[in-house]
């Protein structure tokens, strides 16, 4: 593998790294690479790993080709964004199992240009109502992960379903049957399998994560997945598409496909009931905003961490003058590592459903927390992460398999949707005869308080289960406007990572000036809290890694961080957009 590093610059003895491009074949348009080796042999392909796609008319970037085309489609029949949010979100369905889902649930930021409006819809999942505080626990009064994400009692009642008829019925232009026609044909008539579905569906196989009903779904008579080039059929999903788009919420929420779901959890000693499906309702709340640079942030507020959270660290980093340190340069990651500490410990213990909590939302967001947790960083070394706690002590008593697509219309209207099913797969289990997986998405409550989740998160009181309540997530649907029309559109997915990843993206936007492609593409790193670790994807120059060891910090080098879908809307009117490399089959259309 080959790495490139551009815009070189001295910081202290270090050099500056604006970009990481790891390259395996310079075949490509007008002389750019066509495709990008990550990791373990896998090709990532991309329009351009140094350009975004541009257009005038509408941008889409999403985690499958397929969606992203058939928003296209619906884009250029005359449709707005929600109306090709809604077609990507039903077509990741069928066409990426292991997270795009209906079986999940998730978030919407929108903006509609006309009005001005800036819009939360929360269509998280919810805990049955027959969950218990210490469901997750063992005899022994310990935390057992396999309950809370490999068992029936892990799945959440969904809600993507209903999010996505919420924001058509309220912003839609176009017939729902219309909408949700690319995937139903796609899952009646079948898909041409890519080299990411065959290989997605290998891996869930080999793991373990598909149960007899799955597999007899996406195995033939050798027990083997679907090849590329093969076409493959879904015809219970297409089934259950089809009542959706001939009864709306009642086609999913009532009649033959709850009872697939309840039956498939109560055969193996779940507790969600046709109640539990019949009255779940999505939630539409006041998105987090806040300033940056002169930009207006807008974000999801709880139960998502990640707006309150996003807007935090800009706060915070607004305070330093970061753009004159250079991109990744030793003392930018030092400083923005140590406000993402901060962050994360807040996290602990102040997030969680706002419908069971009371969210301190303005103080950890107010000008005086800033000043305090401003007069406690080092600028020349990391503090202990034993050391930090929860900042507002004495002032007040996520997944990885995850999705995002973010998409721009001719006339500005926006939207920034992540959807989860938590794990890949979900829990694994598919309801009978409906072709669908579920979350395990309970995973994503505290077990225990102080115990960290799969993520290595850790969860207090806020965010214990509790029935009917939403479990807390990372995930960060963001768009950010320069006076007052949309300029950024982003999320990831990530798990613990996606609230970083986000901020990095929005960073090298506009502290940087890059490109969307570039701010995309460029190497990020995460820190959390605990586990203490700073945490870089593999293409960092030796440099900053030894001045940073050297500093004190523990490093790990991992692999990916993210996959943020992403597109820019310029000033003069422009869209540019950038799939994410990091995720297989991430594609950006312009038009």
């Amino acid at each position: 593998m080959l790495f490139f590093y551009t815009d070189l610059q001295q910081d202290a003895g270090m050099p500056r790294l604006s970009l990481l491009i790891p390259l395996l074949f310079l075949s490509g348009v007008s002389g750019y690479p066509k495709e990008a080796v990550v990791r373990d042999e896998t090709i990532f392909r991309t329009e351009h790993i140094f350009r975004p796609v541009t257009g005038l008319s509408g941008a889409i970037a999403a985690a499958d080709r397929t969606a992203a085309e058939a928003a296209r489609a619906i884009l250029e029949k005359g449709g707005n964004a929600v109306d090709a949010a809604v077609t990507t979100g039903f077509v990741l369905a069928v066409t990426y199992p292991r997270a795009g889902n209906i079986g999940g649930g998730g978030f919407m930021i929108i903006h509609i240009a006309e009005s001005g409006e800036n819009l939360a819809l929360d269509f998280r999942e919810v805990a049955p109502q027959a969950a218990t505080e210490d469901m997750f626990l063992d005899q022994d009064g310990n935390a057992d992960p396999k309950k809370s994400r490999d068992s029936p009692l892990a799945v959440g009642v969904p809600g993507s379903v209903a999010g996505l008829l919420a924001a058509h019925e309220r912003f839609g232009s176009l017939p729902l049957d219309e909408l949700m026609a690319p995937a139903i044909r796609l899952a009646r008539d079948g898909m041409v399998v890519d080299q990411s579905f065959a290989d997605d569906l290998a891996r869930g196989i080999l793991i373990g994560r598909l149960d007899s009903t799955a597999r007899d779904q996406f195995t033939g008579d050798d027990g083997k997945p679907p090849q590329p080039g093969e076409k493959f059929r879904q015809p219970e999903l297409a089934d259950t598409l089809q009542r959706i788009a001939d009864s709306g919420r009642d086609g999913f929420y009532t009649g033959p496909t709850a009872r697939a779901i309840v039956n498939a959890l109560r055969e193996e000693g779940g507790i969600m009931t046709l109640k539990d499906l019949a009255t779940y309702q999505p939630v539409w709340r006041e998105p987090v905003q806040g300033q940056f640079r002169g930009h207006e942030i807008i974000s999801m507020p709880p139960p998502s961490s990640g707006g309150i959270h996003l807007v935090q660290m800009l706060n915070l980093i607004e305070n330093f003058p970061v753009s004159d340190w250079g991109l990744n340069s030793t003392r930018y990651i030092h400083t923005v590592s140590e406000v993402m500490k901060r962050a994360y410990a807040d996290r602990s213990k102040y997030l969680g459903d706002p419908g069971f909590a009371d969210i301190p939302r303005e103080q950890l967001l107010s000008e005086d927390y800033e000043q305090a947790v401003l007069a406690r960083l080092d600028p020349d070394s990391p503090t202990p992460s034993r050391t930090i706690q929860p900042g507002l002590d004495g002032a007040f008593a996520e997944p990885d398999q995850t999705t995002h697509f973010s998409i721009v219309d001719k006339d500005g209207n926006a939207v920034s949707c992540t959807t989860t099913l938590n794990f890949s797969f979900g829990c694994g289990i598919m309801a009978k005869g409906a072709g669908f997986f579920l979350n395990n998405e309970m995973d994503d409550f505290s077990a225990k308080p102080g115990v960290p989740n799969a993520y290595g998160l850790i969860g207090g009181e806020f965010n214990k289960v509790e029935p009917g309540k939403r479990m807390l997530s990372s995930m960060t649907p963001t768009i950010v406007l320069k006076d007052g029309r949309v300029r950024i559109v982003t999320g990831s997915p990530g798990g613990s990572r996606i609230i970083n990843s986000v901020l990095q993206v929005v960073l090298n936007l506009i502290e940087f000036d890059l490109n969307a492609a570039e701010a995309v593409n460029s190497p990020r790193f995460h820190h959390q809290w605990l586990p203490d670790k700073l945490q870089l994807e593999r293409g960092f120059p030796p440099e900053v890694l030894k001045a940073l060891r050297a500093m004190g910090y523990d490093l790990e080098i991992t692999y990916t961080i993210g996959s943020a879908q992403t597109v820019v809307h310029d000033a003069e009117g422009n869209l540019s957009a950038a799939g994410d490399p990091r995720r297989n089959g991430s594609t950006a259309v312009a038009f």
